[in-house]
């Protein structure tokens, strides 16, 4: 009779596959929790401290790990040596294992690192030519129907349950690698120093959700986790509206984190990741209104960030445009109320989100990485180099032109007044054009705003243009050889210029 081996900490369904595996003619083996759980249903059982002749022991750290157990699994019966072995040692093969691992991403501990079920699983899937292995609850009503269909498992089927069996140990693998790199500092934010840069990396992800199309409909999409990491889409709702789409959950990463930039009611709307709209404000209805005056056009079809909870007046006037996703901390019912007449907006309530850790992106066939780029906003390192001095709403000004700049796709001009956003120019090839998109973008409202510029200019052709329409105070890393000329056009116009020391290139 061929032979089951069920270790299981989820013991979900494991009642009703063992008792099919006895009906189909199998003998089953069990380690104890799963072994009692057995007995309990009144199903045959033999508990593996039968077989190997030692009790769990070490506070259940050693109960699989012996010979008995990992010979019957590894064995190749079709080698005359081996079949030698078993018959000497008095070893039964094993033809299926059936191993949930211990939940350490749950609650990370020393006694949650699993060792006798990851060597179970990957000497099973070793083994898969003769031995299957399930790791997952999911596949029991796959593995049973087969079995009745055709009395045993097929190599495909076998090697596909291995192939499974080897991601479920690696991912295990990252989870602890990762907890161990939190727990030394390994994947602390980068020093100065270049060795500071890990090594080696170990990424899995685990896929969380599928997306309803790629960046196009023609292309598939999916969200990943990256297994160890901290990500506020793990937790995030969807309250109502169509499948996210990959662009969906891009846009509303970049609105979702730069709107928790500010600490004061915060609105951002997000256009093909940048943003084409935001305001502070000393209310969330205010700040939605005002950000979405930044760029009307550019507003329609796209994504919302609130940093405060969203009120019903705040919903009656997103309703009045195309909107793709809203995403607020959270929802007043009368707000979501309105908004769930708009069937197809997607409403995602959030927690906030994390910058701790790596910042990753990939090309072809490799990864490049960086810690997470936090714009300083404490005007207190900043220095003025102009003769004007600034005033106080200009240094506030400058303080949400600066953190909106670093949101912004190269090169980038940001235009703000009173705490909104007025113009913003994104991703050009020269920074005057974005200075006159910008200018453009913002008109009259123009007139007394601060520009922020997320790196130098190179010459004084952008400072020029900005003091042509009225912009009166300029805020930019400086670092340019041509520094001198970009000061003295500031003070011919009668400007504020601030240097900040810090270059926010976005690509």
């Amino acid at each position: 009779m061929p032979r089951a081996l069920l270790s299981v900490y989820d013991k979900t369904g494991v009642v009703g596959f063992a008792r099919s595996l006895r009906e189909l003619g199998w003998d089953l083996l069990a380690s104890g929790g799963t072994a009692q759980v057995l007995r309990d249903a009144s199903i045959p059982v033999v508990d593996i401290a039968e077989v190997t002749g030692y009790p769990a022991i070490l506070g259940h750290r050693v109960v699989t790990l012996h010979p008995s157990v990992h010979g019957g699994i590894l064995a190749d019966t079709t080698d005359a040596s081996h079949r030698a072995d078993l018959e000497r040692h008095n070893i039964a093969p094993i033809d299926l294992v059936v191993v949930s691992l211990y939940p350490f991403d749950s609650k990370p501990s020393i006694e949650l690192i699993d060792i006798g079920g990851p060597s179970l699983v990957r000497g099973a899937a070793k083994n898969h030519a003769r031995v299957a292995v399930v790791t997952n609850r999911s596949q029991y009503g796959d593995v049973l129907d087969e079995l009745r269909t055709s009395g045993a498992l097929s190599a495909g089927t076998r090697q596909q349950l291995a192939a499974r069996a080897f991601a479920v140990t690696a991912a295990y693998d990252a989870q602890v690698a990762a907890w161990f790199a939190r727990a030394t500092g390994e994947d602390s934010a980068l020093t100065a120093q270049p060795d500071a840069l890990p090594e080696r990396l170990t990424l899995q992800l685990e896929r969380e959700a599928t997306l309803r199309y790629g960046e196009n409909p023609h292309q598939r999409g999916a969200r990943y986790r990256v297994v160890g990491e901290r990500s506020w889409w793990s937790s995030a709702e969807q309250l109502g509206g169509k499948e996210m789409s990959y662009l969906n959950v891009f846009d509303a990463d970049a609105a979702w984190s730069l709107v928790h930039r500010f600490v004061e009611p915060a609105a951002v709307v997000i256009k093909h990741a940048n943003p084409c709209g935001l305001a502070v404000a000393p209310d969330i209805e205010t700040a939605y209104k005002r950000a979405h005056e930044c760029d009307p056009m550019s507003a329609f079809g796209g994504i919302v960030g609130l940093n405060r909870p969203m009120t019903k007046a705040t919903a009656l006037a997103l309703v009045e445009v195309f909107t793709e996703v809203v995403i607020a901390p959270e929802f007043e019912p009368a707000a979501l109320e309105v908004l769930l007449t708009k069937k197809n907006l997607r409403i995602l309530r959030a927690a906030q989100p994390f910058r701790d850790g790596w910042s990753l992106r990939g090309v072809d066939g490799a990864m490049l990485l960086q810690d997470h780029d936090a714009p300083v906003a404490h005007t207190s390192q900043w220095q003025v180099v102009s003769t004007k001095q600034p005033t106080p709403a200009q240094w506030r000004d400058a303080a949400v032109a600066w953190v909106t700049c670093a949101a912004v796709n190269s090169n980038a001009i940001v235009l703000v007044r009173d705490s909104s956003a007025v113009g913003i120019g994104a991703g050009q090839q020269n920074r005057v054009d974005a200075a006159r998109i910008a200018c453009t973008r913002a008109g009259e409202r123009a007139q007394g705003a601060v520009a922020a510029s997320d790196a130098f200019f190179p010459f004084r052709d952008g400072p020029d243009a900005l003091a042509a329409v009225g912009v009166t105070a300029i805020v930019q890393p400086g670092g340019s050889q041509r520094d001198d000329e970009s000061i003295a056009a500031a003070n011919e116009h009668g400007m504020v210029m601030i240097f900040t020391g810090q270059r926010h290139f976005r690509h």
